[in-house]
């Protein structure tokens, strides 16, 4: 991933998994405890089919799946490697500037989460930035298959069933 004058160049797929091979930390900003929200779906996901030490970020919640939730970055009481960020395209700068603050390695954001002078200032600030890609599909692709639904089969094959 490079930045340089008006480009910023996403992370390559071989980059993304040397980001996940890597990451031992992640913190979940704007987790929801519901379970109908894509981040309750990751949170399942990462906290089930990963090694990686998950934490809850949300000011509104106190407990995801029985785990405790923190108000905002800085109440962490661990460095996250990687954050995750599930939270309005408006409240991405905030969130940036919490994640440089916080001395994480990696700001990720979800799909439909991209804005190019954000990734710029990332990277300026020396952080890995992946934008608009999910932490759970990218995490199974490099482990072990994908369903088009989006569960982990744990089968890989070409051959039709």
């Amino acid at each position: 991933m490079t930045s340089t004058a008006g480009t910023w160049t996403p992370p390559t797929a071989q980059e993304r998994q040397a980001v996940l091979r890597r990451t031992r930390t992640v913190a979940m900003v704007g987790a929801s405890p519901n379970p109908a929200r894509a981040s309750n779906f990751v949170a399942t996901y990462l906290l089930g089919s990963t090694d990686y030490d998950v934490w809850f970020v949300n000011p509104n919640a106190s407990e995801i799946l029985g785990r405790p939730v923190y108000p905002s970055l800085d109440a962490l009481p661990v460095t996250p490697d990687l954050v995750d960020v599930f939270r309005r395209l408006e409240d991405l700068p905030d969130v940036l500037d919490a994640t440089i603050a916080a001395g994480a390695a990696t700001f990720w954001t979800q799909f439909g989460l991209y804005d190019e002078q954000l990734a710029h200032r990332g990277v300026e600030a020396g952080l890995t930035v992946v934008m608009d890609r999910c932490l759970k599909v990218e995490h199974a692709r490099f482990h072990g298959g994908l369903h088009l639904a989006g569960f982990d089969t744990g089968v890989i094959s070409a051959r039709k069933r």
